[in-house]
């Protein structure tokens, strides 16, 4: 069975192991430990860890600001996957967001997971995502 719960600091080595795994570690400003501590102490953050038998196998987290929510990561451990832990991550987060007043999600993806969010119900939006590493 697995349980939804908030991120915890001792979650970072294990979610830094799922990130290397699926090759989603590249910026450590934004992806890292110290990067997760922050994202946990925003108010206006959503950040979810999925753990079975007491293994945390995934992550989801997202903003609400107010007017509109949006997931920027999900990182399910390779092994979980296909197993329906990413659909338990969602529906947690999209109920948080709801919870908040958000009408609806937005999600940042990659080409190899479009796919999945399109079962999801999410529809692709012909925008770019850009990035400035540092200001």
């Amino acid at each position: 069975m697995t349980r939804i719960r908030p991120f915890r600091d001792t979650d970072c080595d294990r979610l830094v192991e799922i990130l290397e795994l699926n090759g989603q570690y590249e910026y450590l400003d934004i992806e890292g430990p110290d990067a997760m501590r922050r994202v946990a102490s925003c108010d206006a953050a959503v950040f979810l860890v999925a753990e079975s038998g007491g293994v945390v196998q995934g992550f989801v987290r997202g903003v609400y600001d107010g007017a509109r929510a949006m997931i920027h990561l999900m990182s399910i451990d390779s092994k979980a996957q296909l197993k329906g832990i990413g659909a338990e991550l969602l529906k947690a987060i999209e109920a948080e967001f709801r919870r908040r007043g958000s009408p609806g999600v937005l999600v940042t993806v990659s080409e190899t997971s479009v796919e999945f969010w399109k079962k999801q119900g999410f529809e692709v939006l012909p925008v770019q995502l850009m990035l400035k590493p540092s200001i």
